[in-house]
C-alpha cells in the first residue's frame, strides 16, 4: 500500500453503495488515495439492495482481492442463499467461488430456514422454475384468470420464461393439456385418455347386468366422463369452457332419485309427469343430433 501511496500511477475508480455510501470494492484504493493527501477519488455507484450489494462486493474481492478462506466463501454462501433464495445455486457458486454442488449442499443444510421459491434466477439472468410442471400449472392458471395479460407478465407471475408462457398459452387454445407428455406422472398420463372408455360399455358382461346394476352403471359412466371433462384445460381455462361445464353438470345428472318418486306418483298425475319427460327427453334428442351432425362436419 505504502509503494501505491508513493507511486503515481493513476487507480480505478472505488464502487461505492449509493443508498448507504458504503464502499464495496476499493477499500485498499480509498486509503491509497488518503495516503497521497487528496480529498476526492473517482467513484462508481452501485444501485441495488444492500445484498445485492454484498453479492457484488464478494464477486469483487474474489476476482482481484485478499483470497477469500473455504470458510469464508461459504459464509458468504450463507448469506446469499438466506436473502437472496432466488439466486440458482451456479449463480451463488459463481459469486463466492465455491462449487455448484456445494452451495447445493448448504441450501439443503438451511431447510426450512431458507424461503421457499418455484423459480430461480440463473448467472444469465434468465428465470428458470425448479418444477417445470409447477410453472406451467401456475402459467395456465395465470391465463384463465388474466386471458388479456401479456405473454412478459403471465410469465413474470408464473416464473416462467417467456416461451414457456407462450407455449402453454398454445396449447390452452388447441385444447391440450398445458404440461407436455414428459412432465405428466404416470396417473396423469393414465387420466388423460378418453373418457369415454370408463363405464357400463367398457365393462364385461354389462349387456346381461340386471337392471339396476345396468342403470347404476350407466350413471358411473356419465360421472366418469363428465369428470373427465372438467379436467380438460380447454374448458377449465377459458369463459365459454367453463360455461358449458356449469350447464353440463348442471342438466345432465337426469331426474335423481326417481325410483321413489314413481313409487309415490298418484295415478291421475302420471299422464303430465309422462308428457314431461318425453319432452325433455325429445329435447335432449335433439340435442345430441345437433352434436352428433357437428362431430360429422368436424371430422
Amino acid at each position: 500500500m505504502q509503494v501505491l501511496a508513493e507511486s503515481e500511477s493513476s487507480l480505478p475508480p472505488i464502487l461505492v453503495h449509493r443508498q448507504t455510501m458504503r464502499v464495496i470494492d476499493g477499500m485498499h484504493r480509498l486509503r491509497v488515495a488518503q495516503l497521497r493527501g487528496r480529498s476526492m477519488v473517482e467513484v462508481k455507484f452501485f444501485d441495488g439492495s444492500e445484498e445485492d450489494a454484498f453479492a457484488v462486493a464478494v464477486a469483487a474481492n474474489r476476482a482481484h482481492g485478499l483470497p477469500l478462506t473455504l470458510a469464508d466463501r461459504e459464509a458468504a454462501a450463507e448469506r446469499i442463499i438466506r436473502a437472496q433464495p432466488h439466486r440458482s445455486d451456479r449463480s451463488i457458486a459463481a459469486i463466492s467461488g465455491l462449487a455448484a454442488r456445494t452451495v447445493a449442499d448448504i441450501r439443503r443444510r438451511l431447510g426450512s430456514d431458507v424461503a421457499a421459491t418455484i423459480s430461480r434466477v440463473g448467472r444469465d439472468g434468465r428465470v428458470r422454475p425448479l418444477n417445470p410442471a409447477e410453472g406451467r400449472r401456475a402459467a395456465s392458471e395465470a391465463i384463465a384468470e388474466r386471458p388479456e395479460a401479456s405473454l412478459r407478465e403471465i410469465a413474470r407471475s408464473a416464473g416462467v420464461s417467456l416461451a414457456t408462457a407462450r407455449d402453454v398459452r398454445e396449447r390452452l387454445r388447441r385444447g391440450d393439456d398445458p404440461l407436455p407428455g414428459r412432465q405428466l406422472g404416470p396417473r396423469q398420463q393414465a387420466g388423460s385418455r378418453p373418457a369415454a372408455r370408463v363405464g357400463a360399455e367398457s365393462q364385461p358382461n354389462a349387456g346381461r347386468a340386471p337392471m339396476g346394476r345396468a342403470v347404476y352403471s350407466r350413471e358411473r359412466g356419465r360421472s366418469a366422463m363428465l369428470d373427465g371433462l372438467s379436467r380438460d384445460p380447454s374448458l377449465r381455462f377459458t369463459e365459454s369452457g367453463r360455461r358449458l361445464l356449469h350447464w353440463l353438470f348442471s342438466k345432465a345428472k337426469g331426474p335423481e332419485g326417481w325410483e321413489e318418486v314413481l313409487d309415490s306418483m298418484p295415478p291421475h298425475c302420471a299422464y303430465v309427469v309422462l308428457e314431461v319427460a318425453i319432452g325433455c327427453a325429445d329435447e335432449w334428442s335433439r340435442f345430441a343430433t345437433q352434436v352428433q351432425q357437428r362431430l360429422r362436419d368436424s371430422a
